[in-house]
């Protein structure tokens, strides 16, 4: 059953046709200033995989992929849950030099999600992913590449704000980040929940970037999962935003430097997923074949849902509901795609 919540008094600020009309502005305008601001070319990427090449994103490990089997060459294939893997081996194979990268119009199945305003089984992402060197592995080349993406988002919600002047009721986006790891969220707020640790710092800063991402902390708890084989966990994070609608932190996207070959064998073993190791995709990355990567996605209804006040991700995108969440905005004059 799906979890909603209506915030008191909420009605959508566009009606629906200039919804519609809006997220399409906000796909063109952030896609040309992400490419410009990371320097990305678009490539055709795939909606599903073979199971045995291991190029499918595990997520937290616990999710099942919606599968099917492939009639005339016999094999199983498996409905992307992102392109975290898939990217860093396009890369290589597409001829990619350091300092380029690509991007994806990456659309999924995740057939586990707990549906509320802000999940659906249905998942749009701009997935991207750069070469680096050795020497950009660091936080402070993180943090840099953060601050562009999040400079290009604010960027595009100040125009979207003058083409729909509807939207100026809604606090303009800040573009002052605040860094912060899990560790240090824990320490500021060792009695909440890590979900509401997030509430309370994004609610006070505005925009932050909460780093270091899937090892357990020091109350021996990791402040939330990540699969061991694309992120490295002491050098990935997410983009949080305050939701001024929904009163809430805001996840935008979730990113990072991914492993290295001695960050994956680390992660493997701490995962106790070390049987991945014969796999393709994590063979080649041990034996040191695939270029060392920065990379991430960024929800693309998200991100409308964001920059158009929306208080349900359905207002933004057209997906499957229960009954009682159709209702429940029927009832609120929520119109759902």
């Amino acid at each position: 059953m799906s979890k909603i919540t209506i915030p008191a008094g909420y009605k959508p600020a566009l009606s629906l046709y200039d919804t519609q009309k809006a997220i399409g502005l906000v796909k063109r305008l952030f896609e040309d200033m992400l490419c410009g601001a990371l320097n990305l070319r678009r490539v055709s990427s795939p909606l599903f995989v073979t199971a045995d090449s291991g190029l499918n994103d595990n997520l937290n490990g616990v999710e099942r992929p919606v599968s099917f089997e492939i009639r005339d060459i016999g094999a199983e294939a498996e409905v992307i849950h992102s392109l975290a893997k898939w990217k860093r081996q396009a890369l290589r194979d597409y001829g990619f030099q350091p300092d380029t990268g690509l991007y994806a119009d990456m659309n999924a199945i995740r057939r586990d999600e707990e549906l509320d305003n802000l999940h659906s089984v249905y998942v749009d992402q701009w997935d991207w992913e750069k070469i680096i060197g050795e020497e950009d592995r660091s936080k402070e080349y993180l943090k840099a590449v953060v601050g562009k993406i999040v400079s290009a988002i604010c960027e595009t919600d100040r125009t979207l704000r003058i083409m729909f002047p509807q939207l100026q009721a809604r606090p303009a986006l800040s573009s002052k980040i605040t860094y912060l790891t899990t560790q240090e969220l824990e320490d500021l707020y060792p009695e909440l929940s890590p979900r509401e640790r997030e509430n309370a710092v994004v609610k006070e800063r505005g925009t932050v970037f909460l780093m270091e991402i899937g090892g357990k902390l020091r109350s021996g708890k990791p402040h939330d999962g990540r699969a061991p084989d694309y992120d490295d966990w002491e050098l990935n994070g997410d983009i949080l935003f305050w939701n001024h609608t929904l009163q809430q932190a805001f996840e935008i996207s979730s990113m990072g430097i991914r492993v290295s070959p001695e960050s994956l064998a680390r992660q493997l073993k701490l995962a106790g997923c070390e049987e991945r190791r014969t796999l393709p995709f994590h063979r080649a990355l041990l034996n040191g074949e695939l270029p060392l990567t920065i990379g991430g996605g960024i929800g693309q209804s998200r991100l409308c849902m964001l920059l158009l006040g929306n208080a349900h991700i359905g207002e933004v995108q057209a997906s499957i509901w229960d009954q009682k969440t159709l209702d429940a905005c029927k009832a609120a004059g929520i119109p759902i795609l």
